[in-house]
């Protein structure tokens, strides 16, 4: 339903949209139709062949502009015969052709994919903007469709297979280079909480970030950094989430755009393994649960537990977990990513 909403408001923006774009015919249209009619009532003063009004006179000229029969007898004056002839000429000019590919984007608007897809965008809010929809990317969209939150995409490879699937599933992608404020603006980055530079040019995702800023100063920005040192040196110059491992899993950096504090995740035996921090939210299907549930039916470890400005560092398998506390919580992506989706994150 939700989606359907935004598909209509979407819609409704598109066409305001195709109605900017075609006011100059518009314009010229109603110029020509008015200022026809008064010069059609100031002549036919003059030829005394007088009309009841000038209002009158500017509905002779628009229906004779298309083609109509006239609401009165044929004028006998050649000059003011001559609007009847010339009138649908100017019709055609003028109107017809803006109207007819005015009609043409309105009902067919895969030929106007990027401002479709722009429309879709603009009618989102406290969204999250991915940049990059590679192998990465495509991977964090999903989870983050999963998780139930809102996004927009920005992909400048037109021929990605990615594309496809992230439309079908009502995600906008907006085929544009990133790097250009507009086509920031047109994944609605002014309303979104989050930016994820998920692509793999550090100086572009940098670039970018910096970019968003400036357009959003309160954004959130999770970014791919492939160097350790310089994700480090990002983070605390900039307060970005910069996450550096090559390896790094899709689950995790959507936990990281849906404001999730989490850590680059390290390798134990060959498995991926995250630290993350949660507050638990009055939804949550586990509040009133014990540690020891948790553990059980999510497959990871709480190491802490804060209840109440008290924290456990071990809490033991009976502790009662309550609306508001705080877990730290170790696991895989998957598991974590389970569990902060069941906490509403």
């Amino acid at each position: 339903m939700d989606q359907r909403l935004r598909n209509i408001q979407a819609g409704i923006r598109d066409t305001f949209i195709l109605l900017r774009e075609f006011r100059s015919p518009l314009l010229w249209f109603s110029m020509a139709v008015i200022g026809g009619g008064m010069l059609y009532d100031f002549l036919a003063q003059i030829l005394d062949e007088p009309i009841g009004s000038l209002a009158e006179s500017i509905y002779i000229v628009l229906t004779a502009t298309f083609l109509q029969p006239p609401n009165h007898e044929f004028p006998r004056h050649p000059i003011l015969q001559m609007f009847h002839f010339f009138m649908p000429i100017v019709g055609i000019i003028v109107l017809a052709q803006g109207l007819a590919d005015f009609g043409s984007l309105l009902f067919n608007r895969r030929t106007r994919n990027k401002e479709w897809e722009m429309a879709v965008a603009s009618t989102l809010n406290h969204h999250i903007v991915l940049i990059g929809l590679g192998h990465l990317g495509f991977r964090v969209a999903m989870k983050l469709h999963e998780m139930g939150h809102h996004l927009s995409v920005i992909e400048l490879n037109p021929n990605a297979d990615t594309i496809n699937a992230a439309r079908n599933l009502g995600i906008p992608v907006i085929q544009d280079d990133a790097a250009r404020p507009a086509s920031l603006e047109a994944a609605n980055l002014q309303k979104a909480r989050t930016i994820i530079l998920a692509t793999q040019n550090d100086a572009m995702n940098l670039k970018i970030a910096l970019k968003a800023r400036s357009i959003n100063p309160s954004i959130q920005v999770v970014i791919r950094i492939f160097d350790d040192d310089f994700a480090h040196a990002l983070q605390e110059q900039f307060g970005f989430i910069a996450l550096s491992a090559t390896e790094m899993a899709a689950p995790v950096f959507a936990a990281a755009a849906a404001g999730v504090d989490v850590t680059n995740p390290i390798s134990v035996e060959g498995q991926l393994l995250s630290l993350a921090r949660l507050t638990i939210s009055r939804e949550s299907p586990f509040a009133g649960q014990t540690v020891g549930y948790v553990e059980d039916n999510y497959h990871l470890n709480i190491v802490l537990l804060r209840h109440d400005d008290r924290s456990d560092m071990h809490p033991t398998d009976r502790s009662i977990l309550h609306a508001g506390d705080v877990l730290a919580v170790l696991g895989g992506p998957e598991q974590l990513n389970r569990l902060l989706h069941d906490n509403g994150q």
